[in-house]
């Protein structure tokens, strides 16, 4: 038997749609804002519109708060709203002086001693408080109840394998929902934890590694060759994609060679941006070849069909937006990254990774809304009432293709 694509589409009596959202550490704040602008546009009558969702790093728990709450889109997006809008650095990882000190001590000793067993810390910072809150705040029980109940078919979050270097996704679903195995990834069902949460967002280098089923798990985003595909293979047949990086950072473009801060600030900005779009390209070129043989009256070959697809990205820099609210980020913190750059002149590509500072925040959150309301007509086609049966999904096809043609700004 043919080994089906990963953009196969079963067409199905009603439309799946999925949300999906990337990470990026304070970034995906910016998903939260779009998502109130969703939840204000779509009529209040109306059910939630996302039945799958898909998330890495940051976007694993958006998601999975989302998931939790698949009764009532808006209580889920206001419980998000609740705590991004009141985020400090020290809800996510430890600022104090005395730990960061002792990190750094630690690093320069296991660089200069690593060979006499003095060994480097695993990262940079401590997330033992995200952990602590996710404890907290976060019940997880709600996904199994609303599978259950058939208010939501999956959720599936993404987390790199530091043994096997596959891309793995790890979902909760209905009983059709099958796992996978391609050569760089796999879909591992099972009922997930804080742990799978953070070992998708454990960011390398300045997170920890987590360990889920024995193995070591880090950022979701690495070797992430194809976001989009958790989704398509958990039953989505409609993408809602919320990017959560700038197209390219203009920030901090100093002369000279670049400082380790902008090495890492580079590193992030490859591992959170390129796979997404690269996915997103992959994506449109399938629709393009299905298009083109339906104008020709020709069959799609295996069963393979149109996806449709709507993106959106931050139409401003969010490294520039950064570098007006550095100077909230706790004093140690801020001596630890100017430690990393150049003649300790502050990174903003980097630091608007960990500005997990209410003010930033916020800020992001109202970018996100105001760019959804931008597109509020195309949203509303997209994802508008399943009772219109096939003329709305025909305009929501339309749509999304258009979506996928202007990627980098609403």
């Amino acid at each position: 038997m043919a080994r089906r694509s990963d953009y196969t589409l079963l067409v199905e009596r009603e439309s799946r749609v999925a949300l999906v959202m990337s990470g990026g550490g304070a970034h995906a704040a910016y998903q939260v804002g779009v998502l109130r602008a969703v939840a204000r546009l779509l009529p209040s009558t109306q059910a939630n519109p996302f039945s799958v969702y898909c998330g890495t790093s940051a976007g694993a728990i958006n998601a999975a708060v989302l998931a939790a709450h698949a009764d009532s889109l808006r209580l889920g997006v206001g419980r998000l709203t609740g705590v991004w809008g009141r985020f400090a650095v020290e809800d996510v990882f430890a600022v104090d002086w005395g730990t960061l000190m002792t990190t750094a001590y630690r690093w320069l000793a296991g660089l200069a001693f690593g060979r006499l067993g003095q060994p480097l810390p695993p990262a940079l910072l401590d997330r033992a408080p995200l952990a602590r809150l996710l404890a907290e705040r976060l019940s997880l029980g709600g996904i199994g109840a609303a599978i259950q109940s058939g208010r939501l078919h999956a959720i599936g979050v993404t987390a790199s394998s530091y043994a096997s270097g596959q891309s793995v996704t790890f979902f909760e679903g209905a009983p059709e929902c099958r796992p996978w195995h391609r050569a760089d990834r796999a879909g591992v069902a099972g009922t997930l934890s804080i742990a799978h949460l953070l070992a998708s967002s454990a960011i390398p280098f300045v997170f920890e590694p987590v360990a889920v089923g024995g193995e070591y798990y880090g950022d979701g985003a690495m070797r992430q060759t194809a976001p989009l595909s958790a989704a398509l293979h958990l039953g989505a047949q409609r993408l809602f994609v919320i990017g959560a990086q700038s197209p390219v950072s203009q920030a901090a473009r100093f002369g000279g060679p670049p400082s380790p801060a902008r090495i890492a600030a580079h590193v992030l900005n490859s591992i959170f941006l390129e796979g997404l779009d690269a996915d997103l390209e992959r994506l449109e070129r399938v629709n393009q070849t299905v298009r083109a043989l339906a104008q020709r009256g020709a069959a799609a070959p295996a069963g393979l069909s149109e996806v449709a697809c709507f993106a959106l990205y931050p139409s401003e820099d969010l490294a520039a937006l950064a570098a007006t609210y550095y100077s909230t980020l706790p004093r140690a913190l801020r001596f630890f990254l100017g430690a990393l750059a150049r003649h300790g002149r502050p990174d903003a590509g980097l630091a608007s990774y960990l500005l997990f500072e209410r003010g930033y925040c916020r800020r992001l959150m109202a970018l996100g809304y105001a760019d959804a309301l931008r597109k509020a007509e195309s949203i509303r086609a997209f994802l508008g009432d399943p009772g219109q049966g096939a003329v709305g999904r025909r305009a929501a096809e339309r749509v999304g293709s258009q979506a996928l043609r202007g990627r980098s700004a609403p």
